[in-house]
């Protein structure tokens, strides 16, 4: 689809909601490239900085990059920014175990919140971005352009809109959230500031989820000392991985003849690990090498097959592709050797509050009998409820409801083009209104992990600025 000529104006305006590392990122790349008529950049994020959002807006020491210092950037042509910048400034002078054995470093995570916050700064003292301290409240159409009022009472005009929200707030599986809603030692959303604040050092805790998430917080309880015993339960009982020891090669090619089901590639994944186990290759270099391939192995899975992955394949994908830092894997791994931390397959089929424990019902998957537990807290880490991205926000839904957006048939968010373009109820794409970051993961595959993450803001951003030159032309004819 072709982009329209938007309305005349001194300067179109580009509106950016949500000022994580993914709508930040959108605001950096579009800042600096050729738009023609530089526009009005706005993002509109609640918080102090550009750049932190939910993942590295947390002064917590045990939360930790997942991914090494060297493979973090903004930049997605120089991947080693982000250890410059800590090297230039000394960062991790006073964390002793941000740098491991083989050099690589896994710094606390809002260090990267730092970097990120520091590239915009410059942009934001010579007024190529704007940040509106708020956070959006209602977005409509009127003619032709949008209008977006943000709980600050303002109301902005915009050409064009890049959605760049946080992920959703976990989901508490089946009716645990009102059923323990009045305790106060249910932890529904651990994305809340001092949200474990209320675990004591003696508690038994049960953590619903078992991945990067989990693994977070049972760090994070053992940093502030929590001695207590942890059960960790999930459908499948699997726990996030650590990073390979030293660095793998990537291994397989699964883009000659690609595969166009699920279980044509999850086979083909299998026999790729072998033959790397048979040259002395860990299983890190086989899914690293599907992680860069992804894009056009998911492109080439028609939509049913993209369903199946999710529904089966997906939680062996996540605890392999997003792995634990080396910190809070030692953490783990202590805390299971000593018997402190259980780590089952199964689901909670029942909870109540009884004075002041939570009585729960677990049932295992390999055994019809249940088991009856007692705890003192319940911490629910089922990471992002991505499905339910539309009544998070109600200003998602009033779009929604006015046609503007649908989710994406597999469940991970948003529907949207090739292109990055919301798809509408009527399931036509709208050039003005785009969507950057995890919400669009449904069309472009792995969109989580935070390289992709910046790859795909930088891709959102040249998207914006073809539209902007487009529009110049036809705005103003040589």
């Amino acid at each position: 689809m072709q982009s329209k000529p938007f309305p005349k104006s001194e300067r179109p305006v580009v509106a950016i909601i949500g000022g994580g590392v993914s709508g930040a990122g959108v605001a950096y790349h579009l800042a600096r490239v050729n738009c023609g008529e530089a526009p009005v950049i706005l993002v509109f994020e609640p918080r102090a900085e550009l750049g932190r959002g939910l993942a590295y807006d947390t002064d917590d020491p045990a939360h930790r990059i997942n991914v090494p210092a060297a493979k973090m950037s903004l930049q997605p042509d120089d991947l080693g920014e982000f250890q410059a910048w800590i090297e230039a400034r000394d960062a991790v002078a006073g964390d002793s175990k941000a740098k491991q054995p083989d050099g690589s470093l896994f710094p606390r995570r809002q260090l990267f919140g730092e970097y990120v916050a520091s590239l915009l700064k410059p942009l934001l003292e010579d007024g190529r971005v704007r940040h509106c301290h708020a956070a959006v409240t209602g977005v409509e159409r009127r003619a032709g352009r949008w209008t977006i009022r943000d709980d600050g009472g303002g109301v902005t005009e915009a050409d064009i809109i890049a959605i760049a929200t946080s992920h959703p707030p976990p989901a508490a599986p089946g009716r645990l959230a009102s059923r323990l809603a009045d305790h106060p030692r249910f932890v529904a959303d651990t994305t809340k500031p001092g949200a474990l604040q209320v675990i004591r050092p003696h508690d038994r805790v049960l953590v619903i989820g078992n991945g990067l998430t989990a693994a977070d917080v049972i760090a994070s309880l053992a940093e502030h000392g929590h001695e207590g015993p942890v059960t960790a339960i999930s459908r499948r009982g699997l726990r996030s991985r650590g990073h390979a020891p030293v660095p793998q090669p990537l291994f397989g090619d699964f883009l000659a003849d690609a595969a166009h089901s699920a279980g044509s590639l999850l086979a083909r994944i299998r026999a790729a690990i072998d033959a790397a186990k048979a040259e002395g290759i860990s299983w890190h270099g086989v899914i690293d090498q599907v992680r860069a391939q992804g894009y056009d192995l998911w492109q080439a899975l028609p939509v049913a097959e993209r369903r199946r992955l999710v529904r089966h394949v997906r939680p062996y994908w996540d605890v392999h592709r997003f792995r634990i830092a080396p910190q809070v894997e030692a953490v783990l791994d202590a805390a299971i050797a000593t018997g402190r931390l259980e780590i089952l397959a199964g689901s909670v089929a029942d909870a109540r509050i009884e004075g002041e424990f939570i009585l729960c019902t677990l049932q295992p998957r390999q055994h019809r009998q249940p088991l009856e537990r007692s705890y003192d807290a319940v911490i629910v880490t089922t990471g992002p409820a991505h499905g339910g991205i539309l009544e998070t926000q109600p200003w998602l839904a009033a779009l929604a409801a006015h046609g503007h957006l649908s989710l994406d048939p597999t469940g991970l968010g948003l529907a949207c083009t090739g292109h990055s373009e919301a798809i509408g109820r009527s399931g036509e794409a709208d050039p003005s209104l785009l969507i950057s970051g995890p919400l669009a993961r449904g069309t472009f595959g792995e969109l989580m992990g935070l390289p992709q993450v910046t790859e795909h803001a930088f891709f959102v951003a040249n998207e914006i600025a073809g539209k902007l030159r487009v529009n110049t032309t036809h705005t103003h004819p040589a």
